[in-house]
Order: C-alpha cells, then sequence, then structure tokens
C-alpha cells in the first residue's frame, strides 16, 4: 500500500514523538504472526507502561535520526517496536519472554537513552529484578547504617536496664 507524503510526514512526526516521550526502545522481527498474538502481546507490553506500534522501517530510520539516535541501521523484516516511557526493564522483559517463542519472533536490539544495545544487552536488561525490588534494595542497604547506629546507641541504655531489672527481680537483701 502507498502512502502520500502526508501520511508519510504524519507517521515520522508520531514515531518521533514517541522517541522522544520513552527511555528505551526494544526492536522485535516477528513473522507468521496473528492479530491475536499481536493484541495479546500489546496487553503485556500496555501493562508495564509502555506501547508497541508495527511500523514502517525506512519512516522508523528517518525519525531515529531526526531524533538524535546514534548507530542508526537499516531496519530489515517486520518490526514490532516497543517504547518504554518508565519501566525499561519491564518492556525488555516482556519482549524478551516473547522471542522465546524463535519461530514467530527475533529479538533485533534495540536503544536505551539513544545508545545502541544488542540482543543479548536487552536480554540482560530483561534478566534485572523489577523496579519496586530494586527500590527496595536500595531502601535496605541506605537504612542499615542508620539502624546499626541506633542499636550501638542504645546498646549501653539496654544493658543498665537490664542490670537493673535483674536486681529488682532479685529482691531487696533482708535487714537483719
Amino acid at each position: 500500500m502507498a502512502f502520500s507524503k502526508k501520511h508519510k510526514t504524519k507517521l515520522i512526526s508520531d514515531y518521533e514523538n514517541w522517541l522522544n516521550k520513552s527511555q528505551a526502545i526494544f526492536m522485535l522481527e516477528y513473522n507468521k504472526m496473528t492479530m491475536k498474538e499481536i493484541d495479546a502481546l500489546r496487553a503485556k507490553v500496555r501493562d508495564t507502561g509502555s506501547e508497541a506500534h508495527v511500523v514502517k522501517n525506512t519512516l522508523m530510520q528517518m525519525a531515529m535520526n531526526n531524533a538524535g539516535y546514534k548507530d542508526v541501521t537499516k531496519a530489515e523484516g517486520t518490526l514490532l517496536v516497543g517504547f518504554a516511557y518508565s519501566d525499561a526493564p519491564g518492556l525488555a522483559k516482556v519482549f524478551a519472554d516473547a522471542s522465546k517463542n524463535t519461530e514467530v519472533f527475533k529479538l533485533r536490539g534495540g536503544y536505551l537513552e539513544k545508545e545502541l544495545l544488542s540482543a543479548q544487552q536487552v536480554k540482560a536488561l530483561a534478566d534485572l529484578p523489577p523496579l519496586p525490588v530494586m527500590r527496595a534494595t536500595l531502601l535496605g542497604v541506605l537504612q542499615a547504617p542508620a539502624s546499626k547506629l541506633v542499636r550501638t546507641l542504645a546498646e549501653p541504655a539496654r544493658s543498665l536496664a537490664a542490670v537493673v531489672k535483674a536486681y529488682s527481680d532479685k529482691g531487696a537483701p533482708q535487714a537483719a
């Protein structure tokens, strides 16, 4: 199907808008895919706060060049591009899981903050824990020295209280 120049300009504008809003983009080549499978994949992508679109390769390349992406290579095949607006590892995990079905999908790589990523790097990003888990781990690391300091400062008073309690439980000496 041939697109008019006006329609191509609109598509490039849409692509540039998606590229500028996203932290990362990942590319998935697909083959022999039904609309039901695409919809199921898009639903998983939406759960991560991202979007996935089937793109025209040449127009996507033009938009990426306009948006300042480095090392833009010629895209081949039918591509489904995921745009990660908030959780790049979450979208990478969805695409990496989808690419396990090698008959239909092939992970082509992507970009993180406009830097080129190989398919292996995208899979490594997918192996990162989810954002809430990473935040909880960081919070635990930050809180550990403070709680240790509080325990150290409170220990002498706690020991003194234990001695006083033991003495009171023992009872006062009997007067003769």
